[in-house]
């Protein structure tokens, strides 16, 4: 099944997600809550695994989109519930490491509100740039870029999202100071003006751009990544590039209100192990260039805090607000 027939028959393809008659063993289906629209990256890798979590804890899983604010709205609304061992929520990069700095104020609390349950994904970050672009990997862009005399423009899904703060940090760590930020409304935008030249770079997810490298349209500089994406083996790190350490990624974990008992978090956390083993489900999310994230939730814990104070530094050395 090509990815297009695959995301749009999973978009509709209802919100319960159940394994057959013994899922009903439950009465109660759980709700995982996801902070973004039906369709889109997030919701389809939550469906993805919810049916293999569905499968191996025989119960009916239920996905709640609730987009709007950068996940905020659906991590209010988790962080409020009081239903513990039927609700989780896929919490991210935005919710657990970007928001605390880019908001004065925010209705939940991403270091007391949850508990992690387990990693769940991540999309690896490529710089890419319009076909025009007289480069085809890292050393090649830096001296295009530099030679600039107005500058490179570059775009991202948007102020304060992971494409936008790990550019932030390529610059940083590139040593070029002629680049400009432009933020788009979403990632589909942006790469549609690279494509047609009216910016000549952005920094994009893996899950969005693949389509696009694979029909030639763009040309990939290097992944943010310590390894080669499997389904772009062609296309080098930065890291082997010479940006020696230089990560990027949105990632995606699941987290449960703080209530939850130690019972439900050890429960959901080995369902989920199970269903980023599962063959099927990792050949499903390779093929969106989506990789697995196992671990427990100790694991997670640590993962966070380290993002935390990686990209906290970099909001806040490029002052970067959303309110």
């Amino acid at each position: 099944m090509q990815r297009k027939q695959f995301l749009a028959a999973l978009a509709c393809s209802g919100l319960a997600l159940a394994a057959g008659p013994a899922a009903l063993a439950q009465d109660k289906p759980l709700e995982w809550v996801v902070g973004y629209a039906a369709g889109g990256g997030s919701d389809v890798v939550a469906r993805v695994i919810a049916e293999a979590m569905g499968r191996n804890m025989e119960r009916v899983i239920v996905i709640n989109n609730k987009p709007g604010a950068g996940t905020n709205i659906a991590a209010e609304y988790s962080a409020r519930s009081r239903d513990y061992g039927n609700l989780m929520f896929t919490a991210d990069f935005a919710t657990l490491a970007a928001n605390p700095f880019l908001f004065s104020k925010l209705n939940y609390n991403a270091e007391r509100d949850f508990k992690p349950v387990g990693m769940l994904v991540r999309f690896p970050m490529l710089l890419v740039v319009n076909n025009e672009v007289p480069a085809t990997n890292l050393a090649e862009f830096l001296a295009w870029a530099k030679q600039q005399k107005t500058g490179v423009s570059w775009g991202s899904a948007g102020l304060g999202s992971p494409h936008h703060l790990v550019g932030e940090l390529f610059r940083e760590q590139a040593g070029i100071s002629n680049m400009t930020h432009v933020p788009y409304r979403g990632a589909a935008p942006a790469v549609q003006d690279v494509v047609g030249g009216q910016i000549p770079a952005m920094w994009a997810d893996s899950a969005t751009i693949i389509p696009f490298l694979s029909e030639k349209k763009l040309k990939a500089i290097g992944v943010a990544s310590p390894a080669r994406v499997d389904v772009l083996p062609q296309v080098a790190t930065l890291q082997e590039q010479g940006l020696k350490g230089f990560e990027g990624y949105a990632w995606q974990g699941i987290v449960v209100p703080t209530g939850s008992s130690a019972e439900v978090v050890k429960k959901f956390s080995q369902s989920l192990q199970q269903a980023l083993a599962d063959t099927r489900t990792k050949a499903r999310l390779a093929a969106m260039g989506v990789e697995p994230m196992p671990g427990s939730a100790d694991q997670m814990g640590q993962f966070v805090r380290a993002e935390r104070s990686k990209w906290g530094r970099v909001i806040s050395a490029n002052n970067i607000k959303l309110d």
